[in-house]
């Protein structure tokens, strides 16, 4: 809750409050500075506008076709271009039949920021995404054509070169690990094509998953960010980019103080690779992964509760398989670093250079195993797993999993065609799902094959009975299934106990 300055003198003149915690009370707390303007003054000269243009070829039997600038919506100038547009547009006032139509130069803005004195621009990948002239503005009005040197659309950012006869203006990334939640934060940007324009807030949350991306990892702010800001830098209160403003969550597209900026620790060797070589090579371990859940986390003995990431398959030509990574295995430990939860695995194995041996801390049959990966190159698509084996054992009928809600058979090529599984599919398919059972509240379906039953191979209905029974003996409360669907791989926990006997059954 913010305070108004009579609210906040009121309190200040009221003395200390009385029985605080001492935690609480000794905690020092960071005033915001009396003026913005020395600082301001400071990193402006650095933010710079980006103005971009493509021709965009209109046609006659499209009068709708792009003919203007893409102004922001709200900028002073769009109703002057419109009504300039729409009184050239062929077939417009005072015209006769649409004639030939010619190629026109659609535009549009946003902001970046000078890393380097010698001219690297550092913005947004769709602020320039598809033009063919890109100009960059300072704030003196001096306009540079600028050369791009590279893109990376997965983290959306982009890098500029611009040649000047003196040295720019330049800012410096930040630690952003370092911006805490409630720490004052700076935006400056080029919102509605206004120009050079300061906003302040704070740092509002951390680790945000807007969405956007494998990489997401952003910093949410309520500093005011609009269409235009794009590219801009958001900075401490020492004068150091912490972040890249990329996205706002705005129902009616302008600021509601919900703003997200891509953390500079992030992008910082994006920069670096784009800068050198206008490619970004990130580390691949080959891995599909799901979260752990509390209930996967008993199923697996994992101690310290749910954590790290469930490889749910090696691929067969990646890294982890090459090293010894197995399907069923909990990531811990990745180079050094804690994987808390699933997302964060593929951020840290990105930022891994090409190449390197990294330890690996896994957790596989109830104890911590550590396993040496030599990082490979994440590939430009997505890579698809060889199939393996032969088909599986041939008819019978389907069979009742007790408990579980579960009825499953054998694969056989009948069963393969019914369910358009691959010749190479193996385990056993499931047939039927009793409404609301377990398996139906899991989302299982008719066609999803168990592959694996508490990480051990499975190709019969009995071998699955078998290992129920053995895990019921030991008292173990569920089990953990490796189910294989059309849309991939996934491992499931479920209870083994009885629904109206709270019981083994």
């Amino acid at each position: 809750m913010r305070l108004s300055p009579l609210v906040l003198a009121a309190l200040l003149a009221a003395g200390p409050v009385a029985a605080q915690p001492a935690s609480t009370a000794e905690m020092p707390v960071r005033g915001a500075p009396t003026s913005l303007a020395p600082l301001a003054k400071r990193l402006l000269p650095a933010v710079v506008n980006i103005s971009t243009s493509q021709a965009v070829q209109a046609r006659a039997n499209r009068p709708d076709a792009p003919e203007m600038p893409q102004l922001p919506p709200g900028s002073p100038f769009e109703e002057f271009f419109r009504e300039f547009f729409n009184r050239q547009r062929p077939g417009g006032p005072g015209e006769g039949q649409p004639g030939p139509q010619r190629p026109r130069r659609a535009t549009s803005l946003g902001s970046g920021f000078i890393v380097d004195a010698g001219g690297i621009v550092v913005t947004n990948n769709h602020v320039i995404e598809g033009a063919d002239e890109i100009n960059v503005i300072l704030q003196d009005n001096t306009t540079l054509r600028a050369k791009l040197l590279g893109t990376d659309p997965r983290t959306d950012i982009a890098v500029l070169k611009v040649e000047s006869d003196k040295p720019l203006p330049a800012v410096a990334f930040g630690d952003s690990d370092t911006a805490q939640v409630g720490d004052w934060v700076m935006a400056i940007g080029n919102p509605f094509g206004l120009g050079g324009t300061v906003t302040l807030g704070i740092v509002s949350a951390r680790g945000r998953d807007i969405r956007q991306g494998l990489y997401d990892d952003f910093i949410q702010t309520d500093a005011a960010i609009n269409r235009g800001n794009s590219g801009g830098p958001l900075f401490n209160m020492d004068g150091q980019v912490v972040g890249i403003n990329t996205a706002i969550y705005s129902p009616t597209g302008g600021s509601i103080g919900i703003g997200f900026s891509i953390p500079s620790n992030l992008a910082r060797n994006i920069v670096a690779q784009l800068e050198g070589g206008g490619k970004v090579r990130r580390g691949w371990l080959g891995v599909n992964i799901q979260q752990v859940t509390d209930e996967i986390a008993e199923s697996l003995g994992l101690t310290g509760g749910a954590r790290g990431a469930l490889v749910a398959r090696a691929q067969d030509d990646g890294p982890a398989f090459k090293s010894g990574i197995k399907n069923g295995d909990v990531i811990l430990k990745f180079n050094g670093q804690d994987v808390k939860e699933m997302r964060s695995l593929p951020r840290i194995v990105a930022d891994t250079p090409v190449g390197r041996p990294a330890p690996v801390l896994v957790w596989r049959d109830g104890k911590e195993v550590t396993v040496n990966v030599t990082v490979g190159e994440l590939p430009g698509e997505q890579q698809v797993a060889a199939a393996e084996s032969r088909t599986g054992p041939q008819a019978a009928r389907p069979i009742e999993l007790s408990g579980l809600g579960l009825h499953v058979a054998p694969l056989n090529n009948e069963l393969r065609d019914r369910f358009s599984l691959k010749p190479e599919q193996k385990g056993v398919v499931i047939m039927e799902v009793a409404p609301g059972s377990a398996a139906a509240e899991r989302e299982l379906r008719p066609g999803d094959v168990i592959a694996e039953v508490q990480q051990e191979r499975v190709n019969t209905p009995s071998e699955v009975q078998a290992r129920l029974e053995a895990l019921r003996k030991q008292n173990r409360p569920t089990a953990l299934f490796l189910i294989e669907t059309p849309q991939g791989q996934r491992f499931v926990p479920l209870s083994l106990k009885s629904r109206e006997s709270g019981k083994p059954g």
